[in-house]
């Protein structure tokens, strides 16, 4: 540990408010920005963001704002100085104590550290080098990079931002950062994979450590790409013989390669196309036909979550419920896996009393799979088979008259995400979890039944400003709002919550009846409701003109962008 500092913001420490305003300077409005975002205004501040486009930018945001602090939670850009000199400003880094430098994660990864951790750091000349305010330690989970980056680094993180607010409010002196050496760049040739050496964990780690982004750059049958979402298989290899780096099986478009000591699935693969990557897609999509004659190695259409192999659905049942997990990539969900989420509620129906809707352990659902629209060749066409799909699902959940549903919203939700999870009759969300309940920022008016089930939940005035504001807002915020029943700290929670309605069987039968004459009442209000949201939808997919198309590429293509949205730079809004 480091020895006390004097910190050039020790004049601020005597000032202490209640209420202040923080400005957050930021390359992107990311899952963890966002989380920040609602998690300073639950505490009650006032808070506004700047995308970090240029330094004169930057300096006019500071100006317009005037905040009270600046935090930094995703910035990949220097600060100009003449801003941290006169504004409190602190950089969120994803590293331990002393830790120093891009790739932080990745090299946690990579070289397999068993503890890793999250420091708040002064801004300063040094790269990370600055008085350090607040850090902490937890122990690296065998996960994905995007995964341990919105769980435990977001958990601690938010933990630590409290610690930097009450530490600066009340005259802390920071402690010194020890200005160790920067760790390495880890560069593609770091983490390239050798297929004739490398065991299945050493390639699980490299890709691990390289997911959501870079990637790790290969080829496979002559395409030249970038690998994504590893998953072991350990679910038999009667093809043991099959040389390393083969293609062996494909299912819901993964591809399972041959190891040399077993198999892993390659879920997401990016093309190269002329030195220039493409979007991010499943790989069986990328490699299209050049897959002939490779077999699909078949699973039901859920399985227990203990079976050690590459699923999207899983199920498990404790008496009378039933908990269905869906782990779509990044929470996109094509028409395909729609029908098959479809198919699965509609099965299980019949086997309990109350089926809990889980989602993935990333991401919750963020709606109709994006990346899939933006490479057909008819997007229109299929973006109306997707929104169909998930409208079909949608309905499924909603018209389960004769079961109750629970969503319990694990992670971030977005767009029809929301909605989807929104056709239960009871949401819960874990602490800590940000959903995005609109379509706005997509150029969509959006349909998946939200104008029925919002106004249901938070009454027709509090829906419409949802959707129009285009914000997103905590599990907390959802909980006063009345979007979902209840918050959670811990799964035990849920089960407790679930328990309580088996055991009380004259509740559970009165919520049944209720549902089912709410149902046969709105019968008719539904499907006006669906027919409207269809119709205002249906030029939004078909006319080549739409903003759908130009916002979706941009979403897609991750395409920088030139100015901070006015929803969210409240300092540049005419009503500021």
């Amino acid at each position: 540990m480091g020895d006390q500092a004097i910190s050039r913001y020790a004049k601020w420490g005597d000032t202490a408010t209640n209420m202040l305003k923080i400005l957050l300077l930021c390359d992107t409005f990311n899952s963890f920005t966002q989380r920040v975002f609602c998690h300073l205004q639950d505490l009650g501040h006032d808070v506004s963001v700047e995308y970090a486009v240029s330094d004169e930018v930057m300096r006019e945001g500071v100006q317009l704002f005037a905040p009270d602090l600046i935090v930094a939670p995703y910035l990949t850009k220097k600060i100009p100085s003449d801003i941290y000199e006169k504004t409190p400003t602190f950089i969120i880094h994803p590293g331990p104590f002393g830790d120093r430098g891009a790739y932080a994660l990745d090299n946690a990864i990579l070289f397999g550290y068993d503890k890793w951790g999250v420091s708040i750091i002064e801004a300063s000349e040094d790269f990370d080098g600055g008085n350090i305010w607040a850090h902490g330690t937890f122990s690296m989970p065998n996960s994905s990079k995007g995964h341990i980056y919105r769980t435990k680094v977001s958990d601690l993180a938010i933990r630590l931002v409290e610690e930097l607010l009450d530490k600066w409010q009340s005259g802390f002196a920071p402690e010194a950062n020890p200005l160790l050496p920067q760790h390495p760049r880890i560069t593609q040739q770091k983490r390239h994979i050798d297929w004739e050496r490398d065991t299945t964990e050493q390639i699980l780690r490299k890709i691990n450590a390289s997911d959501n982004y870079p990637g790790v750059r290969d080829n496979f049958l002559g395409v030249d790409l970038y690998l994504f979402g590893a998953v072991e298989e350990c679910d038999g290899l009667e093809e043991s013989t099959v040389a390393p780096k083969e293609i062996i099986a494909k299912r819901d478009g993964a591809v399972l390669v041959k190891t040399i000591d077993g198999a892993v699935w390659i879920r997401q693969m990016t093309e190269i196309r002329e030195g220039v990557r493409q979007i991010k897609l499943p790989a069986t999509y990328v490699l299209k036909d050049r897959l002939k004659g490779i077999k699909e190695r078949r699973i039901p259409l859920y399985v227990e979550p203990d079976r050690a192999t590459f699923k999207e659905i899983t199920f498990w049942r404790k008496g009378r419920v039933g908990y269905l997990a869906f782990d779509f990539y990044n929470g996109a969900m094509s028409s395909e896996q729609c029908i098959r989420l479809k198919y699965a509620i509609e099965t299980l129906r019949e086997e309990v009393d109350i089926l809990v809707l889980l989602g993935g352990e990333q991401f919750f659902s963020n709606g109709i799979h994006l990346c899939i629209l933006e490479e057909s060749k008819k997007p229109g066409e299929d973006g109306w088979s997707n929104i169909n799909a998930m409208n079909n699902l949608v309905k499924t959940i909603l018209f389960s008259d004769d079961i109750l549903t629970i969503t319990v919203f694990r992670a971030n939700a977005g767009a029809g995400g929301v909605f989807l999870g929104l056709a239960a009759d009871f949401a819960l969300a874990r602490k800590g979890v940000v959903l995005n309940p609109h379509y706005k920022t997509l150029g969509l008016s959006g349909s998946e039944l939200h104008s029925y089930t919002l106004p249901l939940r938070v009454g027709e005035k509090m829906a419409a400003k949802l959707l129009d504001d285009a914000l997103p807002i905590s599990a907390k915020k959802a909980e006063q709002l009345g979007v979902v029943d209840q918050v959670y700290e811990d799964f035990t929670q849920v089960e407790r919550f679930v328990e309580a309605l088996v055991e009380d069987e004259e509740r559970y039968y009165e919520l049944l009846d209720s549902k089912r004459d709410r149902l046969e009442r709105d019968e008719e209000r539904i499907e006006e409701s669906l027919e409207r949201e269809l119709e205002k939808m249906y030029p939004q997919f078909w006319d080549p003109k739409s903003s759908f198309h130009t916002l979706r590429h941009d979403f897609v293509y991750k395409v920088c962008p030139i100015a901070t949205p006015l929803r969210l730079a409240k300092h540049r809004r005419e009503d500021a």
